[in-house]
């Protein structure tokens, strides 16, 4: 089904006039990280999702027989995954990695609609545009939740799903209160506020990673915080720690007709692998894997062995 390309984002070509401005710079690693995001943008495209264009990344033989579909976290972008897509493309995946509306490269919503409902109809949009059908599914943090909204209400067509550091968190009263209040804090007034990129990498490096991260990931990462609305923080932050929302997530998992592989690090405090094996286990579907030494931060800590993950999940649940 042949759809009508929008034109780039504004976003998007202040991002290519700044990756253009490095190439003259001085400092080499600058010049090679502006030439390798350039040479990522010639795979991007743009399309409207239910009013709104969105960014997606297209890489990969179009004819390839497995298709992945990479959804980035809360407070993230499409680049969280450019390991991930580098391998799997090397594998004859095709992958499509895309910015929810607010993120990345994605424009922000006029009406500050975000919502998860919202981001699963835009991925809904998004799969009809590109006449996907059948793919696989690989999330992490907060893409779950888009994806598990998405699969519920439309089955058959998502072959498998990889979920990272997702689980069945404990909530309270309390929990509710104060980690709205305090990530919103954090996040939007704090670290958005950052023009030094090295406070914001002590931060995640203490309490979000157990794994050095290399320079221009680290880069990718301080990005989010520039490119994601701060109302879209706010929103899903308010979202994923209402009582409504934790207590559907078993309910979520149950209702959906494909084999999930949960993944969880070792190292994460935040969404602990107590947390994942409790959903892994209230549901008894998929399969469950702990990876030691890593935090909640796998695509740019361990992507190789992210990838990996992904692909034996995608070979296991393949058209033979």
């Amino acid at each position: 089904m042949a759809h009508q390309m929008s034109s780039p984002t504004q976003k998007f070509i202040r991002y290519q006039h700044s990756l253009l401005d490095f190439q003259h710079s001085q400092e080499r690693g600058a010049v090679k990280r502006a030439n390798y995001e350039l040479s990522l943008m010639e795979q991007s495209c743009f399309v409207e999702l239910n009013g709104i264009v969105h960014h997606y990344h297209d890489s990969g033989p179009k004819n390839a027989a497995e298709t992945v579909v990479l959804i980035h976290g809360w407070d993230c972008w499409w680049m969280w995954w450019h390991h991930v897509i580098n391998s799997l493309n090397s594998k004859g995946v095709r992958t499509i990695a895309y910015d929810m509306r607010g993120h990345g490269w994605s424009d922000n919503d006029p009406n500050n609609h975000y919502h998860i409902d919202f981001f699963a109809h835009d991925l809904h949009e998004l799969v009809v545009k590109l006449d996907l059908q059948h793919f696989h599914i690989a999330a992490f943090s907060f893409g779950p939740f888009v994806a598990l909204d998405y699969a519920r209400f439309h089955t058959g067509v998502v072959r498998s799903m990889t979920f990272f550091n997702f689980g069945y968190l404990p909530n309270s009263a309390f929990i509710q209160a104060f980690a709205t209040t305090s990530i919103t804090f954090v996040f939007n007034t704090l670290l958005r506020n950052l023009t030094w990129w090295l406070p914001a990498y002590l931060f995640a490096r203490l309490a979000l990673a157990k794994n050095t991260v290399m320079l221009h990931d680290i880069l990718i990462g301080f990005k989010s915080l520039e490119l994601c609305a701060p109302e879209a923080i706010e929103q899903t932050t308010c979202q994923i720690t209402s009582f409504a929302i934790t207590e559907s997530v078993p309910d979520m998992v149950k209702s959906v007709d494909m084999p999930i592989l949960f993944v969880a690090g070792e190292g994460d405090a935040i969404m602990t692998c107590e947390n994942t094996r409790k959903l892994h286990e209230l549901t008894q579907t998929g399969n469950y894997v702990s990876v030691p030494e890593c935090g909640h931060l796998i695509t740019i800590e361990l992507p190789d062995t992210a990838s990996d993950l992904i692909w034996k999940h995608v070979q296991a649940n393949s058209v033979r």
